[in-house]
């Protein structure tokens, strides 16, 4: 269970803050709920059950953390996708994961498969082009509060370990 003051992911809507931990009476359902506020924009709330298994959560990555998964990019598998009908289901599911190891490997998949369309005189597709803007705001968002850096600087400091991906 996650404390008061706590900066969890939360699936992949972004960084929240644990504001309280609190009773709801719904119907016939008394439960915990957390009461979050994104860390970013601060004004919204949200309310969900402490024992939510639909969306997953976990706290914000240290920074040793997080440099271990940025040190192992390069290592990341592309995401399989056997059926292109499918692709979207993969992307979204990856990104659900709140997982941020899971998040760079669409990233990564996005950009090879990016490479190989304009290899072959293509353009990017339009569900890549949101599933990559997607994954890249949700991981350098993160980023950004860990490291205390402007998303821009994440960015570039993080993008050239995805330029040398063949």
């Amino acid at each position: 269970m996650y404390k008061v003051g706590e900066q969890i992911v939360y699936g992949c809507q972004g960084v929240y803050e644990v504001n309280d931990i609190t009773h709801l009476d719904i119907g016939q359902d008394d439960r915990l709920y957390y009461v979050l506020t994104p860390v970013m924009s601060g004004t919204d709330k949200i309310y969900t059950p402490v024992d939510n298994k639909r969306i997953a959560t976990r706290p914000v990555l240290t920074k040793e953390g997080a440099k271990a998964i940025i040190d192992k990019i390069p290592e990341l598998s592309e995401l399989e996708v056997t059926n292109e009908r499918q692709r979207e289901q993969t992307y979204k599911d990856a990104l659900k994961s709140a997982d941020l190891s899971n998040w760079f490997s669409v990233i990564k998949t996005i950009y090879i498969r990016q490479k190989r369309r304009v290899e072959q005189g293509k353009k990017i597709t339009a569900l890549d082009e949101r599933y990559l803007r997607n994954a890249e705001n949700e991981a350098y968002s993160e980023l950004s509060l860990i490291f205390d850096m402007p998303k821009d600087e994440i960015i570039s400091s993080i993008a050239t370990r995805f330029e040398s991906i063949s």
